[in-house]
């Protein structure tokens, strides 16, 4: 069934991981996808699998922003669809930060003689850079989108924005405060700005993933048996666990959801 027919979506991030997967998702289901990301070579390689258009920017350049969706709008005349799904986890440049992982996960893990707070190995750089991608990526691409889709009239039809949270950024953990702080700011940011385009029919959502099996958890795939055992459906999630979630925001099926936030995350939120 083309869920998405007729319409045309950018996905920020899309050239691997849960990008990449909500690009293939969005062209099966019938829309023109435009595949972001920092790598051309990389988005290229998506956009010819799937037979969409790549496009490279970087997300926390409001002025490369700016230029990437005026070619959108150039190239396909519309924007229905925004994914913001560009971001990093910054935890894979932290030499300690799996070790402070395995402690939280690992039942009766012995205590740190001498602990010593992770927030002090984050560096000005490295909060900014986690603000930058995260936070500001979002409201540039997210106020470029709108233009587009206000000024084109492409509202009236229904316009639909979704912005990648995370769990992380619902409930918090030890080591992670940059990125849960900019997450939850992603969720909270959805919130006002669903009220604000509420008026002028584009939706707003966010998807909020569990634990999933990504290029960006790799470094961490020896804590997946602990994180298997922590999550009541027994297993980690996949791509496609987040990718139909976005299918089914972006479609007419969700025309009247707003404001919210879908986590698929195997009930691992519930044993927090």
């Amino acid at each position: 069934m083309q869920r998405l027919a007729d319409t045309t979506a950018l996905i920020t991030g899309a050239a691997r991981g849960l990008g990449a997967q909500i690009a293939r998702r969005f062209a099966e289901a019938g829309a023109k996808v435009f595949v972001n990301d920092l790598r051309l070579e990389a988005a290229q390689a998506i956009a010819d699998e799937i037979g969409g258009t790549a496009l490279a920017c970087d997300v926390s350049d409001s002025k490369a922003v700016e230029a990437m969706f005026a070619d959108v709008a150039e190239t396909a005349g519309r924007l229905d669809v925004l994914v913001n799904n560009a971001g990093i986890s910054g935890l894979e440049e932290d030499a300690g930060a799996q070790q402070r992982y395995q402690q939280l996960l690992e039942q009766g893990a012995e205590p740190d003689a001498n602990p010593r707070p992770a927030i002090l190995s984050v560096s000005d750089d490295k909060w900014q850079q986690m603000f930058n991608v995260h936070m500001n990526g979002t409201f540039f691409c997210s106020r470029a989108a709108v233009r587009i889709m206000c000024d084109l009239g492409l509202s009236d039809a229904g316009g639909c924005i979704i912005n990648m949270g995370s769990i992380m950024g619902t409930f918090g953990r030890n080591g992670g405060t940059a990125y849960c702080s900019a997450k939850g700011g992603i969720l909270a940011f959805t919130r006002a700005l669903a009220h604000e385009l509420a008026p002028v029919n584009i939706r707003v959502n966010a998807i909020a993933p569990g634990f999933i099996d990504t290029d960006m958890t790799k470094p961490f795939e020896m804590l997946h048996p602990q994180l298997t055992a922590a999550t009541p459906m027994g297993r980690i999630g996949e791509p496609d666990d987040i990718a139909w979630a976005a299918v089914y925001l972006a479609s007419s099926e969700a025309k009247f959801v707003t404001g919210q936030t879908l986590s698929p995350n195997g009930g691992f939120y519930m044993s927090q």
